[in-house]
């Protein structure tokens, strides 16, 4: 069985919900812990980590959009959020032993630093692990986009989304029995049937610079390192089936 990675270059994205545990929302210290081991893990294996994290646990632009917000305002809030939650990371990052740096799209210099592509590139040669946070700093993008988008400019090998299930199914598993768990697929797939694995936006940008996606089961301990051998359970997205 091999233990090398496939991957030399990956970007994590996180949804804000994985950061809750059983809470109703806000930020799960054991929850964090768990996470940071599992990134841990794969940076041991040599693999350059940065990561994109929602902030759906603290606020969503969309639902303070529908509650009568002005949408641009409610996309900041949300923006914010994910600034939370990248620091939050960074503190549980570090408590391990790993060397981490917050950037953020909206300038913020006395927490974090500033995003400049050349300076994020060359903290993950040196062995950090890089957190993109407030999205793509323009309001009316998701952080699926701007996860997309920056695993783009770093040159990522592929892009990982930590999900709730195992993969990508045809339904909601948890709702759905029935529902059919895909190996494989192609982004005109995911575009076509309509499968919520991220925006549309985010699926193209993806499939313009030919990175791959792969979704898999935050939850299970060892998935994230299993994945980088392309071992376990997982749905990756390509253009080829």
């Amino acid at each position: 069985m091999s233990t090398k990675p496939l991957y030399r270059r990956v970007l994590l994205k996180l949804s804000g919900e994985g950061l809750m545990g059983a809470r109703e929302y806000g930020l799960d210290p054991k929850q964090l812990s768990d996470i940071a081991q599992e990134i841990r893990t794969v940076h041991d294996m040599g693999v350059q980590v940065c990561i994109v994290i929602g902030g759906g646990n603290i606020f969503r632009g969309i639902s303070g959009a529908a509650a009568g917000m002005e949408r641009a305002s409610a996309d900041y809030m949300g923006m914010l959020a994910t600034v939370i939650n990248s620091l939050a990371m960074q503190n549980a990052l570090e408590k391990i032993g790993l060397h981490t740096r917050v950037v953020s799209a909206i300038p913020m210099t006395t927490v974090c630093e500033p995003y400049i592509r050349r300076r994020a590139v060359r903290h993950m040669e040196k062995g950090r692990v890089v957190i993109f946070a407030a999205g793509t700093g323009n309001p009316f993008f998701t952080t699926d986009t701007a996860a997309a988008l920056r695993a783009a400019e770093m040159g990522a090998d592929a892009m990982l989304k930590a999900t709730q299930v195992d993969g990508v199914y045809s339904a909601d598993p948890r709702k759905d029995p029935n529902a059919k768990r895909y190996e494989r697929l192609t982004y005109l797939d995911v575009l076509s049937q309509d499968l919520q694995v991220m925006d549309a936006s985010a699926i193209s940008l993806s499939r313009e610079n030919g990175i791959p996606i792969i979704v898999f089961d935050l939850h299970t301990q060892g998935a994230f390192a299993q994945v980088m051998r392309g071992e376990g359970t997982f749905t990756i997205i390509t253009d080829e089936v």
